[in-house]
């Protein structure tokens, strides 16, 4: 059951930042926009959570740093910096 779920995030995460890539490649959302960051984080941390629990660690990484500059761009969006 634990397999299935880190599964299951591995696929949402690969998803949501394909998903937010395209639709900003698009020009259907600006980079600065609240769900194109939103789709970013959640999705790179779905692929670090996959990629952890799999002993995969480039992508681990790749996708920490991922998550961590669109969690920043996400507090400038929400406070109004952006």
């Amino acid at each position: 059951m634990r397999e299935r779920f880190i599964d299951w995030l591995g696929w949402y995460g690969v998803a949501a930042v394909v998903v937010a890539y395209a639709l900003t490649s698009a020009l259907i959302l600006p980079p600065n926009n609240f769900w194109y960051q939103f789709l970013n984080f959640t999705g790179s941390v779905g692929v670090t959570v996959e990629t952890w629990y799999r002993r995969d660690y480039q992508p681990f990484w790749l996708n920490l740093i991922w998550a961590a500059i669109a969690l920043f761009a996400l507090a400038n969006i929400i406070i109004g910096l952006r």
